[in-house]
């Protein structure tokens, strides 16, 4: 796994660096085409009417309008089923035009592009729009040197501290958002209480959830210094002994240190939220998310809620990690090369600077694009300024194109471990048997 590439791609959210120009491209520019163009898209921030899909809805209607005779269909997909619909759609040949990356897995999929239903988009770029990427974000839709897709947004995993229930017990919030891992289980074993005197624990420490695809839980795995995957790609590390003493201590927290709820491990993933951040709930104090939480919590008036933005606990390294990603859209292959160019035209019109600062200010999310950055979505926004911080931390998930298989099988294991069937050793060296079939192909 290259460690360095997020790491370096991503502080340059907010240091300009040069691009190396390895396209050269000469633009192509979309003929007059009429027909119908598909596009997939998942839920982003809701509007008054708590619509998820508003901000596509209007891209499509402004397009359309300037392009009479196109029509978009646009198909409404959960993230968490992305993935699996993508893959039978595929099988039976019958993909969308444009369809998005999801964030939390942070780039392309490789085994797509080895299907050859991607379409390369190095033609449709000057070097001079190019240039207007950040270095990391380019990399994440890079294979080969050429380019599969465009890069519309980045994200960083955090932690969340809901700052009315440490003043309810009279819990101090980590000195710069940073803590040690013995005064992270200490802050949360005080933050676990029995609120009304009832004889049951009414608020937890912290919880979060485990599923495929999703990573909210994976800087604990690697703060020991454990990650994935070799360097190379070629072999599963999950199992050394920096991974196992990690996932030990992750566990403890709800088996040893009882400071996290049963369901702590399972896939609900709006349940979880719901517990730190829903006013009539909150039954949670601590939770990880990515980025694109804080704008949920801060802009949706149903979750108003005083928090802060912290970093993962250290352990053994003495040193911070976290995850980032960079989300986009990809367009799959084209018959008609008229209808590409179309498809591309709103692929980059969905991702131009514009929408990139808004996404940035609406969907907790920082720009791929330098330009969108230069605008200063953040200038107000204190949590993002902070969550910008933990970007020199952050690693990326392997780019391996059978990534999402062995991803299924470690988080397969991780959620045994969490259910109290396996120890941390066992679930993580049978995940290993299991993704070396996935390995080296």
């Amino acid at each position: 796994m290259k460690k360095n590439v997020l790491l370096m791609s991503l502080l340059a959210v907010f240091v300009l660096v040069a691009v190396v120009g390895f396209f050269t491209p000469a633009q192509v520019i979309a003929k007059d085409w009429e027909g119908k163009i598909v596009v997939w898209d998942a839920p982003r921030w809701p509007d008054e009417n708590d619509d998820r899909f508003h901000w596509m809805k209007s891209r499509i209607a402004e397009f359309e309008a300037a392009h009479p005779g196109v029509e978009i269909e646009l198909v409404e997909v959960p993230w968490a089923e992305l993935g699996q619909k993508l893959n039978i759609a595929i099988a039976g040949m019958d993909w969308p035009d444009l369809a998005p990356v999801d964030i939390s897995g942070g780039a392309i999929k490789l085994k797509q592009l080895e299907q050859g239903v991607i379409e390369p988009l190095d033609d449709y770029f000057t070097k001079d729009e190019l240039a207007d990427f950040f270095p990391g974000a380019l990399e994440a839709y890079t294979y080969k040197e050429h380019l599969y897709g465009i890069p519309s947004s980045m994200t960083v995993h955090a932690m969340l501290l809901n700052l009315d229930i440490f003043e309810e017990r009279g819990v101090e919030p980590p000195v710069n958002g940073k803590w040690t891992w013995d005064e992270f289980v200490e802050k949360m074993q005080k933050l676990t209480f029995d609120r009304d005197n009832d004889g049951k624990i009414d608020v937890y420490g912290f919880s979060t959830y485990i599923m495929p695809g999703y990573y909210e839980a994976w800087p604990f795995l690697m703060m020991d210094g454990a990650r994935p995957l070799s360097e190379d790609g070629e072999e599963y590390t999950f199992d050394s002994p920096e991974a196992i003493s990690a996932l030990e201590k992750f566990a403890s927290l709800k088996f040893e240190y009882d400071v996290s709820p049963m369901e702590m491990g399972g896939n609900d993933v709006g349940g979880c939220f719901q517990a730190f951040a829903n006013p009539e709930l909150r039954t949670v104090a601590v939770e990880p998310w990515a980025s694109w939480a804080i704008a949920s919590v801060r802009n949706n008036d149903k979750y108003q809620t005083n928090f802060m933005v912290a970093e993962y606990p250290i352990g053994e390294t003495g040193q911070s990690v976290t995850v980032g990603g960079s989300g986009g859209f990809v367009v799959f292959k084209q018959s008609n090369k008229d209808k590409k160019a179309v498809v591309v035209e709103f692929a980059k019109f969905i991702s131009d600077t514009e929408q990139q600062y808004i996404f940035a200010t609406e969907y907790g999310t920082f720009p791929a694009r330098k330009s969108s950055q230069e605008m200063g979505p953040f200038a107000d926004n204190s949590h993002m300024k902070r969550a910008s911080e933990m970007l020199q931390y952050a690693v990326s998930i392997p780019k391996h194109s059978n990534w999402p298989q062995i991803d299924e099988r470690i988080q397969a294991w991780l959620q045994l471990v969490l259910n109290g069937e396996k120890s941390a050793k066992e679930a993580l060296e049978n995940a290993g048997e299991e993704a070396a079939r996935f390995l080296n192909k």
